[in-house]
């Protein structure tokens, strides 16, 4: 039951008190039934968020690891664009995709603690090897150490137990939305 207790003065309609006497004990102002009621529904909120949430985890969330052949496609779309940016020449592309499958290599390596070290290890040098060949800007030198990659790329599959994968040079390019050449500077 809710009863109206106005008060004298100026704007009775903004200065009237209610008095709930269905909140509880007689007398309890509606204004702090109020107030209680949002505390309530304050502190039930986060349990009513964890029921709802897909893992019932306060606010911890899991980090997104990619799979070891998501990781590994995108190596073979920067081995296939390393080698029409060298055959271009493009250096600054072809030294941009390297670092790119270099980056792809090592979070292989760091996400997947199962990949043998010697087999992380053995790509260093030809890596390097490309990496060299792109500073001279050297076409010949670069076809031939990009054949060694590749056979490093097969190596690492073979210690892997992944012998099936095979890398080779590649001999079309997928990317005709993509201008290898190098483009004049404006």
């Amino acid at each position: 039951m809710i009863k109206r207790k106005a008060s004298a003065g100026y704007g009775n309609y903004l200065e009237a008190e209610f008095i709930d006497t269905s909140c509880g004990t007689a007398g309890v102002s509606m204004k702090l039934c109020k107030y209680i009621m949002a505390l309530l529904a304050i502190c039930l909120l986060p349990a009513f968020a964890i029921a709802q949430s897909p893992t019932g985890q306060t606010g911890a969330t899991e980090q997104y690891v990619p799979r070891l052949s998501d990781i590994m496609s995108t190596a073979q779309l920067r081995h296939m664009k390393l080698w029409f940016a060298g055959q271009a020449p493009n250096w600054d592309l072809a030294a941009f995709e390297l670092r790119q499958l270099k980056d792809s290599l090592v979070e292989a390596a760091s996400l997947y603690p199962g990949i043998p070290v010697t087999s992380v290890t053995t790509m260093a040098k030809p890596v390097q090897a490309v990496a060299d060949a792109i500073e001279a800007k050297d076409g010949r030198m670069f076809a031939s150490t990009f054949g060694e990659l590749t056979v490093g790329c097969n190596a690492c599959h073979q210690s892997v137990g992944r012998g099936f994968i095979v890398m080779r040079v590649p001999t079309a390019s997928p990317f005709s939305n993509q201008v290898f050449p190098p483009q004049s500077k404006p």
